[in-house]
Order: structure tokens, then sequence, then C-alpha cells
């Protein structure tokens, strides 16, 4: 999954709290809001609003952030509830961040299918220690 792939497909589930989510497809939303906040805020001084433009990314992006995030834990075959970590001052944000880059369980779990897909017909989801073919 490819950067726009990824944003595309965390907009398009923008309530979607259920199923579960690549990694790359979270690594790469975050980014974007990232790169979104930081487009933004410049943006609001120029125009004379003084962060009402990142406020207002941010609330249209928390939605679709909170959505991504439980469908990663989810893929980790953890509840979405533990989102609630990050409530927990560094602590939690750490924890969390571990879990986001662990690799999903494979195959089916209590979330739903693997969202890896396979590498050619009825084989296994790529390793993380092979290389693609270019």
């Amino acid at each position: 999954m490819d950067f726009l792939d990824a944003v595309r497909a965390c907009l398009g589930k923008y309530g979607t709290f259920v199923g579960r989510a690549r990694r790359s497809e979270y690594w790469f939303f975050v980014v974007f809001s990232y790169l979104v906040g930081q487009a933004t805020l410049p943006l609001s001084f120029i125009v004379g609003h003084y962060g009402g433009l990142l406020t207002l990314a941010t609330i249209a992006l928390l939605v679709p952030g909170i959505a991504v995030g439980m469908r990663r834990l989810h893929d980790t075959n953890r509840a979405g509830w533990w989102l609630l970590l990050n409530l927990v001052p560094i602590a939690g944000q750490i924890v969390l961040t571990i879990w986001m880059f662990e690799r999903g369980t494979p195959g089916t779990n209590r979330f739903g299918a693997d969202p890896a897909p396979e590498t050619h017909a009825g084989g296994a989801a790529s390793d993380a220690n092979t290389l693609a073919p270019v």
C-alpha cells in the first residue's frame, strides 16, 4: 500500500472502527496528518485566523485517526479500547507506539481477516525479512 492508497483508505473508512489496518496504512495516515498540520498552521497565520485552519484540520482528521488507530490495534489482536493508553503520560504513548510498530497477527483473528496481501496465488503474506521483486 502506497501513501495515497493509505490516505484514501483511511478517509474512505472515515468512521469504520471494525476490521484491521496494516502498518503501512496506519503510519502513512500519521505522516499525512502531520503534513496537513504543518501546512495549515502557517496558512492560518497568513490568512489571519491564527490557528483556525489547524483547528479545522485537526477536527476533520480526528475521527479517521481514531478509527485507523483502532483498526491497527485490531490487527495486533488487541481491543481498540487500548487507545485510551494515550491518556497515560509518556508510558502510554511509548507502549502504544511499540504496539503500532508490531506485525499484525497472521491469518484471521477475532477482528477479521488479515489485511496483508498475498504475494502469489496460494502463497503466504510477504515476510519482513524478504524483499519483494522489483
